[in-house]
């Protein structure tokens, strides 16, 4: 089964999750970044990333997730599938590079291209106020659920 991690702060990356758990039509299950543990990674045949840059990096509940799963899990989980939804105000980067530099030490498998949401917040208000995703980002968004459902569901992962 997939497992769908997210952070969000100002709702985002939350939609962006959801719409990807929707995509997944049952084949996948939905935890925030704050309560998984190892044991939710380890049970798991693929996993989708969602979460905010935050001043150029991963949004800290997701770096912590990374923190507390790292270790206990390294060697456990080789060449499972991987992809990544990235909420950002105006480059997203940075969250990406970083999401993609520690599960290189997992050796995951990125299956399909990162999504990076531009939202345009610039501004101190922008920034902290509650989002709204486009419709055509929460469309693939859904779509990359379905993807990675089907293909762990199907072996091609």
């Amino acid at each position: 089964m997939l497992l769908i991690l997210w952070h969000s702060r100002t709702g985002a990356s939350r939609a962006m999750a959801e719409a990807a758990l929707a995509g997944a039509e049952g084949r996948a299950r939905i935890l925030s970044a704050i309560d998984a543990g190892p044991e939710d990674l380890l049970a798991a045949k693929g996993y989708l990333f969602a979460c905010p840059e935050n001043l150029a990096t991963m949004s800290g509940p997701m770096k912590d997730l990374f923190d507390r799963c790292y270790y206990p899990l390294q060697g456990r989980i080789e060449g499972r599938p991987y992809a990544s939804l990235i909420a950002a105000g105006s480059d997203g980067q940075g969250a990406q590079a970083q999401l993609d530099r520690i599960v290189t030490g997992w050796r995951l498998r990125r299956v399909a291209p990162p999504l990076i949401a531009m939202l345009g917040a610039q501004t101190a208000e922008q920034i902290l106020a509650d989002k709204v995703v486009p419709v055509q980002v929460l469309e693939d968004c859904s779509a990359i659920g379905a993807a990675l459902a089907e293909g762990i569901e199907q072996g091609i992962f």
